[in-house]
């Protein structure tokens, strides 16, 4: 056998009628003489957002270091402790009043990854400041297609206030690209789909739309290019393009599916009309699963995804629960309200272990994606029935490519800056960042292990 420097580029793409498609990292893409000292993985950043704080006592462990046991509410955390870091300690100070009386739900949304105090106001002059995951999109963009994807599972609520003086921009997004932008969530699994693997040529909705009906599956068009490429492939990347090529399938034809229920199912006149999945189950785990493609694809390298609004009332009926999220965290220690929230707490967490339980299985590399990722787990309000911005519940998940030692639970003095563990986070991702909001460092412990 004659060993060559050839390979096939990172960044080979499947065309078909105006379609492409990126492929996942395969051993073909790494030249022969190179595999042995393979380039150190990229690491990804992601950003998923619990609403409107926790009961703590059910979120934070007992014991420090790594001989800690798992809360009720962490409990489904407990297959990725080796990947696991919980902080506890950390504060966002410029969440709190400073003189502007209430709105503490447009704070905890506004200041959790900028570490800047909102402007009071509910129509123009919004300001608060860039966010650490458009940072790290200014960065890591310059690699990718898509500089960052900032995802959600409740839509916005209507322009103007929304909570005590304040814009709704406050709590529709956690991602602010400067001091006068916040960024659009988008809800829409179709959309998401649409914006990775369509053509680029529109940005309209019914113009890509119609395209996508028109072709009826993107995969339909890139299948001469994949026989083609199969060809080229030894086993193993066959069959990693196999088990790629099926979760598209798979994710496609969900969205179908929940399309067509949302064309049949007849129900009273609402707002936005969508293919959104009708049940949180289901379409969190439709949103999940494009985010572990963006990131296996290397389409992009920062996500930020909101499990709800900041300040969200959501009923969560499938686990029983038909109050509204945040009406019952004004518990005003009402055992049977403190219960329900816990409740939730805790299915939002089994939730987004979903998320962790698919990075880990996707190859990458040496490692898998949970390996070569840094996932920030997190709230913008502590205890939410006396709206603290501070002991705010956060976890980070992920090794970073090495650089993070999990099984831990590591208690810092109140009040420890959160932008430490932000300015620490981007470091280890690759974005060097010397000071943010209120940082006065990186955080300790972290570092060098």
């Amino acid at each position: 056998m004659i060993i060559t420097k050839k390979s096939l580029h990172r960044r080979t793409f499947l065309r078909g009628l105006g379609t492409a498609m990126a492929l996942p990292l395969l051993d073909s893409m790494v030249p022969a003489l190179a595999r042995a000292s393979a380039a150190k993985p990229v690491v990804r950043l992601g950003f998923v957002y619990h609403p409107v704080g926790m009961i703590l006592d059910r979120w934070i462990p007992k014991a420090e270091g790594t001989g800690f046991e798992f809360t009720p509410t962490m409990k489904a955390l407990e297959p990725f402790r080796e990947n696991l870091t919980v902080l506890t300690g950390l504060a966002q100070v410029n969440g709190r009043a400073l003189g502007d009386g209430a709105g503490d739900h447009a704070r905890e949304g506004a200041t959790w990854l900028t570490g800047v105090h909102p402007k009071k106001t509910e129509g123009v002059g919004i300001r608060a400041g860039i966010s650490a995951d458009q940072l790290a999109a200014r960065e890591l963009g310059k690699n990718t297609q898509l500089a960052s994807l900032e995802l959600g599972l409740e839509g916005p609520s209507l322009a103007g206030g929304c909570d005590s003086g304040y814009s709704c921009a406050y709590t529709n997004t956690v991602s602010w690209r400067g001091d006068t932008t916040p960024l659009p969530v988008e809800v829409n699994p179709r959309a998401v789909f649409e914006r990775l693997f369509g053509d680029g040529e529109s940005t309209d909705p019914e113009a890509r739309l119609a395209m996508l009906k028109e072709q009826r599956s993107i995969l339909d068009y890139v299948s001469g290019s994949i026989d083609r490429l199969d060809t080229k492939l030894g086993a193993g990347d066959r069959s990693k393009l196999s088990e790629y090529l099926e979760a598209i399938r798979d994710i496609e034809r969900r969205i179908q599916k929940a399309e067509q229920q949302s064309t049949e199912l007849r129900l009273p006149t609402m707002e936005r009309p969508s293919s959104i999945p009708a049940e949180f189950e289901d379409h969190a785990r439709l949103m999940m699963d494009l985010q572990v493609v963006a990131f296996q694809t290397d389409m992009t390298r920062v996500i930020t995804f909101m499990l709800g609004r900041a300040g969200s009332n959501r009923p969560y009926r499938s686990i029983g629960i038909s109050d509204g999220h945040h009406s019952i965290t004004h518990h005003q220690n009402d055992p049977v309200k403190i219960e329900k929230v816990a409740k939730i707490d805790a299915h939002l967490v089994e939730t987004f272990a979903y998320f962790l339980g698919k990075l880990k299985a996707t190859p990458d590399g040496d490692g898998n994606l949970l390996d070569h990722s840094l996932i920030l787990y997190g709230s913008g309000l502590g205890d939410a029935n006396i709206h603290t911005h501070h002991e705010l519940p956060t976890a980070v998940l992920g090794g970073g490519a090495g650089q993070l030692k999990g099984g831990r639970h590591l208690n810092y003095p109140k009040d420890t800056p959160l932008n430490n563990l932000l300015v620490s986070l981007l470091d280890k991702g690759g974005v060097r960042t010397e000071h943010f909001g209120d940082s006065t460092g990186e955080l300790e412990y972290l570092s060098g292990v």
